[in-house]
């Protein structure tokens, strides 16, 4: 950041072609950048060219290249889709030459956060019960059932129960049960089964599905007992009769879910999922290296953070390839690289695909740009593992799980893995969340934040205009988290979103 934060501008790097328009500069405006003077409009959180680049030219941001200029670009003309592409990434890709553990607090010297204890199961930082659907055509009825609690008065008298969730999907069938597809659903269910933010769990099939209970049950080792409890529709005779029992078997379960209380829990019961949806040219300036920087605050109390969306990490892969801890961490990251290449491939896409309209409309123009902001979101510390989809993360520090950038699959992934924070930065203003994690949503700039503010939790828009740095901006976001894992409700909570994320990926063919 330069020292005069009234600058037009802002150099990220020294070796950068473009500068970042701080707010809206017109043309004939000086930058403030190394007397260059706007040929052109640039929009806020655009960039603008800082010297002559020819045709063909690599252009840097962040100090990393972000494409090719298409044409001859003229000191302090806009730079956008019109004259950068995207070009192949040739990062170098070291594995773990770059491994700088921040120091560790002492065991002494960690916070806590007030949590559930749910003993080998985790911690939780809420205290729903999910009523968990294997195929889509058990979704009406499950739905009907959480109405029942959340709406018409069942959950009168257990007010330490955050509500019932329904957790409904297109998927459990016409696929096969040895297909990718198959394994990432049952991963994906199962997480949730085993989800510390539950205190009950109701499982509900049709009957005739691929995907059936009973072999979820097995291959994962789940147990039916008071508090996880299954169920087909077939079985039971109908709907009517199915949502009676699936509310008795609920109300039996109140009481004892009911009766869990919060105690102080150490930060090594944390798992936040840092995610971006909605981005936008400020993204990787203020919001993400602040995530960044709780993330690290996190470990080092020994927490677990957990970045995704391998789509966006592409053309940035060799920046966490560098912090694995063991060379095999960083090659099962570049092997799921290379799925992402073939899979697009295969399907008629390209990683380029990404970024999306809202993106470019905020500034971002090809998706190394996206990703060297976005994995700022994974902080300093070192990578500890590398998870497939839905995998139970059971590495305490900085992890990866691969997962689409398409937010509700990615997240749903996270959850699954056993997050029970989301943190979730956005420039252009997305509103999800996730239960039964809250999700914390942190503005990339204060005119969003303010046109939406009964949406967004944490504007650090302030590092943009030098009223806040990346680290105060981060140790407030650290202390948030604690906050909400703790109880604290979030926006998204207080208007009762994110029954309707639950998105499991859907790989493979539908037959």
């Amino acid at each position: 950041m330069p020292a005069d934060t009234h600058a037009a501008a802002i150099l990220l790097n020294p070796a950068d072609d473009v500068a970042v328009a701080r707010r809206r500069i017109v043309a004939g405006e000086a930058t403030g950048i190394s007397g260059v003077v706007a040929a052109q409009l640039v929009p806020r959180g655009h960039k603008v060219a800082l010297r002559p680049l020819p045709a063909g030219a690599e252009l840097r941001k962040f100090g990393q290249v972000i494409g090719v200029a298409t044409q001859a670009i003229e000191a302090g003309a806009h730079v956008h889709l019109h004259n950068l592409a995207m070009s192949e990434s040739h990062a170098d890709h070291q594995f773990s030459t770059e491994i700088e553990e921040l120091g560790m607090l002492p065991t002494s010297a960690r916070r806590t956060f007030m949590g559930y204890d749910r003993g080998t199961g985790g911690v939780g930082t809420r205290n729903f019960i999910g009523v968990l659907t294997t195929v889509n055509c058990s979704a009406t009825v499950s739905r009907y059932i959480a109405d029942h609690f959340n709406r018409m008065g069942g959950l009168d008298g257990f007010d330490n129960v955050d509500g019932v969730v329904a957790l409904t999907h297109g998927l459990g069938c016409a696929v096969s049960n040895t297909s990718e597809g198959y394994r990432y659903l049952t991963r994906v269910i199962q997480g949730y089964a085993r989800h510390p933010n539950f205190g009950g769990i109701l499982m509900i099939g049709l009957g005739c599905e691929t995907n059936q209970i009973q072999p979820i049950l097995e291959h994962y080792k789940l147990e039916e007992g008071e508090r996880f409890r299954t169920m087909t529709i077939q079985a039971m005779g109908g709907t009517r009769k199915t949502i009676e029992a699936a509310c008795e078997m609920i109300r039996e379960m109140l009481p004892a879910v009911n009766a869990a209380k919060r105690t102080p829990q150490p930060l090594s019961g944390l798992k936040v999922a840092l995610e971006c949806g909605g981005s936008d040219g400020y993204s990787g300036i203020t919001a993400n290296p602040a995530l960044g920087y709780a993330s690290d605050l996190i470990v080092r109390n020994g927490g677990t953070s957990c970045l995704a969306e391998t789509p966006e990490i592409y053309g940035a892969e060799h920046l966490l390839t560098r912090r694995a801890v063991r060379p095999e961490i960083a090659q099962k990251l570049m092997d799921r690289i290379d799925w992402w290449r073939d899979y697009t491939a295969r399907n008629g896409a390209e990683l380029n695909n990404n970024p999306s309209y809202g993106n470019k409309q905020g500034g971002l123009t090809t998706i190394l740009e996206k990703s060297l902001g976005a994995v700022a979101k994974g902080g300093s510390m070192p990578l500890k593992a590398v998870y497939e989809y839905a995998e139970i993360i059971d590495q305490p520090g900085f992890v990866f799980m691969d997962t689409p950038g398409y937010d509700p699959v990615a997240v749903t992934g996270q959850v699954a893995g056993g997050c029970n924070v989301v943190c979730f930065t956005t420039g252009r203003g997305s509103v999800s969340g996730w239960k039964p994690a809250p999700t914390i949503k942190i503005a990339t700039n204060t005119e969003m934040y303010e046109h939406m503010r009964e949406d967004m939790d944490i504007d650090t828009g302030g590092i943009v205009t030098g009223i806040e740095t990346i680290e105060s901006a981060g140790e407030k976001l650290f202390e948030q988290i604690i906050a909400v894992a703790s109880g604290q409700k979030t926006v998204s909570e207080l208007y009762d979103y994110g029954d309707n994320e639950f998105v499991p990926w859907q790989v493979g063919a539908i037959t």
